[in-house]
């Protein structure tokens, strides 16, 4: 019977700090670090998987669903994925973790998945293990590694932040349907490309019958009309200036571009209620 530590990185600032942690504090783990690809991923984050990699000294398996995104939105009728029905998550992010695992399980062997869920994070649970040789660790909450910890190994480190945080608040595919509208705003602006393939899904999807939308309550063709992005922009500057405004600044040690916390600025819990999988 053999062991096998994996460690599944999503493109997001917390599994990348706990590979970081990993190949600092336990080098004599042989990790294999993987990366669920469903080939709809940001440029930003393959750029920052091939920056860490350079960090760990390895190359992160790519597990790539056989089947890609368009074969499974065939199969769910051309209904777009939502917060209720995830099919996206189950079958290009988890299946091909449960496949790529699957021979080890098989042969009596026990897998060890090291998930990114941190101390301060009481109200998270990583993948519940459905097989007795599948263990799943912690490593963050044990040892108490709470978000500025994250943002401390990202940057000592010399990895840094992914790029999309600049103008996004997760990782994931371009078109996820947890992005908040000035997300999709900024998408158009910065692979506009992008916008135009999720465009196109939408209204196959519609066509076909298809309840839903990308974003609640709009299509993206309403969303990008010229006085409606320009209410998401003013919408979200008030929202940064409030947020600037609640900071309290040391009158010892005065900071003037102090960042806002991400989740603040985006008004909600971290991820959004986005799946685990794709964003931490």
């Amino acid at each position: 019977m053999s062991e096998h530590h994996v460690l599944g990185l999503s493109g997001g600032k917390d599994s990348a700090a706990l590979a970081i942690y990993m190949r600092q504090n336990y080098p004599h783990l042989n990790i294999k670090y993987f990366f669920t690809d469903t080939g709809k991923e940001l440029p930003e984050v393959y750029d920052f998987l091939a920056k860490l990699e350079g960090f760990l000294g390895k190359k992160i398996e790519r597990l790539n669903s056989q089947r890609d995104f368009d074969f499974w939105l065939r199969q769910y009728g051309n209904f777009l994925p939502s917060p209720n029905t995830r099919w996206c998550t189950r079958q290009l992010k988890l299946l091909p973790f449960k496949n790529w695992i699957r021979p080890w399980l098989d042969n009596g062997d026990k897998v060890y998945s090291y998930v990114a869920i941190r101390s301060d994070e009481d109200h998270r649970e990583g993948l519940i293990s459905q097989h007795d040789n599948l263990i799943v660790k912690l490593p963050f909450r044990e040892h108490g590694i709470d978000k500025p910890g994250v943002y401390d190994l990202l940057d000592s480190s010399g990895v840094g932040m992914p790029k999309y945080y600049e103008w996004r608040s997760r990782s994931g595919c371009t078109f996820c349907f947890f992005q908040q509208k000035i997300e999709w705003a900024r998408l158009r602006e910065r692979h506009p490309d992008e916008f135009e393939k999720a465009k196109a899904y939408e209204k196959t999807a519609l066509d076909s019958g298809s309840p839903f939308t990308w974003t609640q309550g709009e299509s993206l063709v309403e969303l990008e009309q010229p006085e409606r992005l320009a209410a998401i922009h003013a919408d979200f500057e008030i929202r940064k200036q409030r947020e600037y405004a609640r900071i309290r600044i040391n009158p010892l040690r005065p900071q003037v571009n102090q960042p806002v916390d991400i989740d603040d600025l985006y008004l909600e819990d971290e991820g959004g209620g986005a799946c685990l999988i794709c964003h931490k």
